[in-house]
């Protein structure tokens, strides 16, 4: 797991996650509109919740004048082309990839509040109040066949294996 060294850091993280977040969702939705419309109400209350999170975190480095992450352009290509490659492999996939990607996450985040309960209360809550969410989707997803089994397996360690690299990446760009 990136090791995180500032509240700054973390914020950066956080807020390129979200924005990656919104783009595999909206790749998502596009798809299942056409192919797997059973899927496209849950997809969109979880993007509303993501869009929610980037918001939280975008007003907090607005507020705290911080940079966003240099890489906030390669997280929403790279959600987009996870967004629409997922949901082009069917429903499956689609679970499969929240679940691996919100595991990661919330593996992530649990590190976080270790170091925010002691650094920065105001940031500490926006974290506990965001896990939340991202627990309540990875829920979602492994209740709707999201654990990755038999070839499966293969695309959640890959996505686990994506988000790991962004989230170490962002806390060096």
């Amino acid at each position: 797991m990136a090791h995180l060294n500032s509240t700054a850091q973390l914020l950066r993280v956080d807020h390129a996650g979200e924005r990656g977040a919104i783009c595999i969702y909206r790749g998502q939705i596009a798809v299942a509109r056409l192919l797997h419309k059973p899927l496209v109400d849950p997809l969109e209350e979880m993007l509303s919740h993501e869009l929610r999170h980037f918001s939280t975190f975008d007003a907090i480095l607005k507020h705290r004048d911080i940079r966003s992450c240099h890489a906030l352009a390669l997280w929403a290509l790279g959600g987009w082309v996870i967004g629409i490659t997922t949901a082009l492999m069917g429903e499956r996939a689609v679970w499969v990839c929240t679940a691996a990607i919100e595991n990661t996450v919330n593996e992530h985040l649990e590190h976080q509040v270790d170091f925010l309960g002691q650094a920065d209360l105001e940031v500490f809550a926006a974290v506990q109040s965001i896990r939340r969410d991202e627990e309540a989707h990875e829920n979602h997803a492994l209740e709707h066949g999201g654990h990755g089994g038999g070839l499966y397996a293969i695309l959640r360690w890959t996505i686990r294996g994506a988000t790991s690299l962004a989230i170490w990446l962002s806390t060096k760009l």
